[in-house]
């Protein structure tokens, strides 16, 4: 039997339901028998509110600016209703018995909540309660020791895959490690989350292929297990294939929920030096793993698939894959003159030095492999995507195109990034 936290937060009734409660909550808080009601009290609430939040929509677009893109129209739909609700609550609570009043307030806080519920179902963030509540079902390991020694490590000849030797151990584990880590080096990065497969746990340990993971902007490096659902997929892989998937480290390429750093070396910070140096430096000193470029990925989505783009060009000898989900088309602040202006103080020929879609156009990556995943409904990224693509694939990249029927939201990097595990399997050696 389905357990309620398993009940779908995306998909299905609730999002319904609660969008029609919101509905109907809304229409009641609106009616009153009353004229002066209709003709003031009324108009001012909606026009306030419709004022308020044109203002903040226009403060966070153009003053703020946190991240490039605009808002999206359902943020600030569901902020007005949610706004509107609480102040005609507000309104109502001059008269009326108390137990009248207790449901107005009830009932804009419903509104509220559904607003929560609706823009979560839009971005596919929290895909069930579940997720919301418990990210840390698998285990933890203590990562603090460093790798082990050759001797309890499977050895896979030159000429074959680990997938060639590898046997399943009896004692295999049905279940990952998921734990976090501090990676330190040249940028004040947020701790890593780490996913271990079931194969790490077992002696003698296979050397496994990394996948470095980014989540977008703004973000946290637990994006990818609360929307991405990584210990489920991922376990999942492993469980067909005798406990073998990637170790897969998503870095905090950020700094803070709301920066960008942009993944270059600039006035903003040395995150392209800590994602190229720092953090493969870390994951090779301690934990166990295919040291070979054809071995190693860097992935990530929206702004993190922009800085997969990047490091693919500026890491070549680290990364020998790469999964770029929905990327910009290239590292921005919002415009060419801002990002420039902040990131190398007007240089424009510094930022053209590190700007991949330059680099691609100067120079051919013929031992690079990747995949671009588009949104079909990503009106923002779409073209942008299709332009990258076509980029890596002159430069003499092996670059596959894929385009899934989502908008710029986890849904789609979540079927994005494990439908390029099979892709990614054969290039590392997992499967035959």
């Amino acid at each position: 039997m389905l357990s309620p936290l398993d009940l779908s937060l995306v998909n299905g009734p609730i999002p319904v339901a609660a969008t029609v409660a919101a509905a109907a909550a809304l229409t009641y808080l609106a009616i009153r028998k009353n004229r002066t009601w209709w003709t003031r009290v009324l108009p001012i609430v909606l026009l306030a509110c419709a004022v308020a939040v044109s203002g903040l929509t226009y403060v966070v677009d153009h003053v703020w600016k946190p991240w490039p893109e605009p808002l999206p129209m359902i943020l600030t739909i569901w902020a007005g209703a949610a706004l509107t609700a609480l102040s005609l609550a507000a309104v109502r609570l001059r008269t009326g018995r108390w137990y009248v009043r207790v449901l107005n307030v009830l009932l804009a806080v419903g509104v509220a909540t559904s607003a929560m519920v609706a823009t979560n179902a839009h971005f596919g963030q929290y895909p069930n309660m579940r997720s919301v509540l418990d990210v840390f079902r698998n285990n933890r390991v203590d990562l603090n020791e460093a790798a082990p020694p050759p001797a309890t490590v499977v050895d896979v000849p030159a000429s074959r895959k680990l997938a060639d030797v590898w046997k399943r151990p009896d004692d295999l584990p049905d279940k990952g490690t998921v734990t976090e880590a501090g990676i330190p080096g040249a940028f004040p990065a947020r701790p890593a989350w780490i996913y271990l497969p079931p194969a790490y746990a077992t002696t003698p340990r296979p050397k496994l292929p990394v996948v470095v993971l980014l989540a977008g902007q703004p973000g946290h490096p637990r994006d990818w297990f609360d929307g991405g659902r990584i210990t489920d997929n991922l376990d999942a892989f492993a469980r067909q294939h005798d406990g073998l998937a990637p170790i897969v480290v998503v870095a905090d390429q950020l700094g803070a929920p709301t920066a960008n750093p942009l993944c270059l070396d600039s006035k903003l910070g040395q995150s392209e030096t800590y994602l190229a140096r720092d953090v493969p430096a870390w994951i090779k000193q301690r934990l166990t793993v295919d040291e070979r470029r054809e071995a190693w990925t860097i992935a990530g989505f929206s702004q993190g698939g922009t800085c997969a783009v990047q490091l693919a060009v500026r890491a070549q000898d680290v990364y020998g894959n790469f999964v770029a989900l929905a990327p910009q088309r290239e590292p921005t602040l919002g415009t060419r003159q801002e990002t420039v202006k902040a990131a190398f103080g007007g240089d424009e020929a510094a930022f053209l030095r590190v700007n991949p879609m330059d680099l691609l156009a100067r120079q051919r990556f013929p031992q690079t492999a990747g995949i671009i995943v588009a949104g079909r409904d990503d009106a923002t990224y779409r073209k942008a995507d299709a332009e990258v693509f076509e980029a890596c694939r002159k430069a003499g990249m092996d670059a596959l195109w894929k385009e899934l029927p989502n908008g710029h939201d986890w849904n789609m990097a979540r079927e994005g990034f494990f439908g390029s595990l099979p892709w990614l399997a054969g290039r590392t050696g997992l499967v035959r």
